[in-house]
């Protein structure tokens, strides 16, 4: 019987003795192949805990299971696709909003796939969190895009608001040229006040 050896973007199958899984993020219940959620591992592999920190170790393992962060797939054949960390989604009304899916809308309306528009979040009294928007000049305006999302078919509850975006002169990377999602972060915590109004 022929077996697939690989598949051009996923990460391949789990080593001998090790698990996987696919789970929501909202019920942790399993999904099916070709359902994006959660990725969790279980083997040997995997360690008994953080050494001095229980309640850390708890968040993570769980009868076994141990959460990754990763958002992922597994095709029918096993193959593990992973399309994103869960570090970029916000749990707002308690959805889980995800960062990349709001930043898709804003590339796609402005015809690039530079990261000319980047999407993070600050916490908010009543919704736990709100998402916070970036955009470079060559983005346009505030306006401009504000008006993209709104016309967008997004869920309301993944619309920014309309004085949540901030334009910046460039956008923080890592070393190796990926988006500092943790610097944006910082910069949203640092400008964004609760009384501020307006676009930016």
């Amino acid at each position: 019987m022929y077996q697939i050896g690989n598949k051009e973007g996923s990460v391949g199958h789990p080593i001998p003795s090790v698990a996987a899984k696919i789970v929501s993020l909202q019920t942790r219940e399993s999904l099916a192949a070709g359902k994006e959620g959660l990725l969790l591992i279980k083997g040997p592999n995997v360690m008994l805990g953080y050494l001095n920190m229980k309640d850390k170790a708890d968040e993570v393992l769980k009868d076994g299971w141990y959460d990754t962060g990763d958002i992922a797939k597994i095709d029918a054949d096993g193959f593990i696709t992973i399309t994103d960390r869960l570090w970029r989604f916000s749990k707002i009304a308690g959805e889980m909003v995800p960062h990349v899916g709001v930043e898709e809308v804003f590339l796609n309306a402005l015809g690039t796939t530079e990261q000319f528009v980047a999407v993070t979040a600050v916490p908010d009294d009543k919704k736990g969190e709100e998402l916070i928007v970036f955009y470079l000049p060559q983005a346009g305006t505030a306006e401009n895009l504000h008006e993209i999302i709104t016309k967008s078919s997004l869920p309301n509850l993944w619309k920014p608001r309309r004085d949540n975006y901030i334009k910046i002169e460039s956008m923080p990377t890592l070393g190796s040229g990926k988006l500092d999602v943790a610097k944006l972060k910082e910069i949203a915590l640092s400008v964004k006040k609760p009384d501020d109004k307006g676009l930016s």
